[in-house]
């Protein structure tokens, strides 16, 4: 009888971080959280940042609980987190100041002014990435532009995993996976891409040896294993250190299907797109602004950054300060009863994107495109999911015209499954059959590299028929087409 084995995944999302332990038993997979805790931005005068030493002490706490109260040892741990955030290390190692939040104010215009400096067609040769004012390389460029005295002084940067991994292990490198997020790496090359870099007036020697999705790092450090209890030595596994990457490799997708399948990981953000041998870079993958990361296996994620459930998010922690604090579920539940297609919204509205008065922001949106802005609450989310799911027929579509292959089904992963209406509304909107599930999908990815790692499991391909039997799925059969095609086609209509 196979013994069962144990793995620790720490995922950190945007929202919320968790310590999760995968049993595997040589057939399927169990998962049980041991520690949950809170993050978010924190604001210093005029900046949002990261509370990452907060977050590194959460993580060293579920470890605890896993080593103490789990009946057998741990074989391993990983760790995952969102992408294009980072933290600079000085010489001597130690991190200077607080990493940004992707949202902070200082990326304003900074798209616009790289333009002035290397032409779009050349930054999107060399790295292969959609332009999104968040992304790593226009975060370093407002600090260059600011002449920030830490970038000065810098002598590494590791991106948010990679800072953990080093505070766990003594190890400096930059995961393959998260690194492509950073819009710094050369995809086709597979290389930092110093030329832009150096043009930019950024400091390439800051970034580190770029290591593959399920490298063992080392053993934790001795000084942490003794504060936790553990009485040998642990593997560090590098898994998909971005979150993505991690809830693409659980895809419950059989082999033979995995050519016609879009993935999108459902959450404060939605990340839709297809897994290819290469990355696709050309005049549509430019004109489409598509973007294409580092997946697992020697795989590339060709996908679509969209704002995701963050509209949702904002909304409800502006009416919660106004007094009226309503559940995920009562605020769907007000959506499903409000009138279809009363307001159409560009999910990918810049104005969207900062925290603030999310339901204000979207009456502005409204007025700016000749509609009638939302009155009721659920108008509001309604109009939030079902712009969504167009947005997902546009990716859909997209993807198919630049791949030359057929999408046939919808895999959505993420917590975002939860939301069963939006589940239905991106079935009707691309016309294709949706599986949701697993849940737990980052999680379960980032246990599944671990497995790889350490000989468990073969290949992607087993480990994805394991997802398959061992966490539930639900399937969403497309409705009312004729009347979301009809929709879409005034969705496609410019403001």
């Amino acid at each position: 009888m196979t013994k069962t084995a144990n793995f620790l995944a720490f995922d950190l999302g945007a929202e919320s971080g968790r310590a999760v332990v995968g049993r595997f038993d040589g057939e399927q997979l169990s998962l049980e959280e041991m520690h949950r805790f809170a993050n978010g931005s924190t604001r210093i005068h005029d900046s949002l940042h990261w509370n990452a030493l907060n977050l590194f002490s959460e993580m060293k706490h579920g470890l605890a609980k896993a080593v103490n109260e789990l009946d057998s040892e741990l074989s391993a741990f990983g760790l995952d987190t969102w992408g294009v955030d980072f933290g600079l290390l000085d010489r001597a190692g130690n991190l200077i100041g607080n990493p940004y939040h992707y949202r902070d104010s200082r990326t304003d215009g900074m798209v616009g002014k790289s333009f002035e400096i290397v032409p779009r067609e050349e930054i999107f040769a060399q790295t292969g990435i959609q332009f999104m004012q968040l992304n790593t390389l226009f975060q370093l460029l407002a600090m260059a532009q600011q002449k920030s005295p830490a970038l000065e002084i810098a002598d590494s940067l590791l991106m948010m995993p990679d800072l953990f991994n080093y505070w766990f292990t003594g190890r400096k490198c930059n995961e393959f996976t998260i690194a492509s997020t950073s819009q710094c790496f050369n995809m086709q090359q597979n290389q930092w891409a110093t030329p832009l870099l150096e043009k930019l007036g950024l400091p390439a020697h800051i970034f580190q040896e770029v290591i593959q999705p399920g490298t063992e790092l080392g053993s934790l450090l001795p000084t942490i294993a003794k504060k936790v209890g553990l009485s040998c030595d642990l593997p560090v596994i590098a898994p998909g250190c971005h979150d993505t990457a991690c809830a693409v490799a659980a895809a419950p997708v059989a082999k033979a299907d995995v050519d016609e399948f879009a993935y999108l990981s459902s959450g404060t953000w939605s990340l839709m797109g297809v897994e290819t041998a290469a990355p696709v870079i050309d005049e549509k993958s430019l004109a489409y602004n598509f973007t294409n990361e580092g997946g697992v296996q020697n795989t590339i994620r060709l996908l679509k950054n969209i704002m995701g459930l963050w509209l949702v998010q904002e909304c409800r922690r502006t009416w919660a300060q106004e007094g009226d604090e309503l559940s995920y579920d009562e605020l769907t539940h007000l959506a499903a009863k409000a009138a279809p297609f009363a307001a159409l919204l560009d999910p990918e509205d810049d104005s969207f994107l900062a925290p603030g008065d999310m339901p204000a922001r979207i009456r502005d949106f409204c007025r700016r495109t000749g509609q009638t802005p939302p009155e009721s609450k659920g108008a509001f989310i309604r109009g939030i999911l079902e712009s969504l799911a167009l947005k997902y027929r546009w990716v859909v579509d997209k993807l198919e015209e630049m791949t030359g292959r057929p999408i046939t089904v919808v895999h959505i992963m993420g917590g975002g499954t939860q939301n069963r209406l939006l589940n239905q509304f991106a079935a009707n909107a691309t016309g294709r059959r949706v599986i949701t599930g697993p849940v737990e999908a980052t999680a379960i990815g980032n246990i599944l590299l671990q497995m790889l790692a350490l000989g468990r499991i073969n290949s992607l391909d087993e480990g994805r028929a394991i997802v398959k039997r061992s966490f539930p799925i639900e399937i969403y059969q497309p409705e009312n087409i004729e009347a979301w095609a009809e929709v879409y086609q005034c969705f496609l209509q410019p403001a």
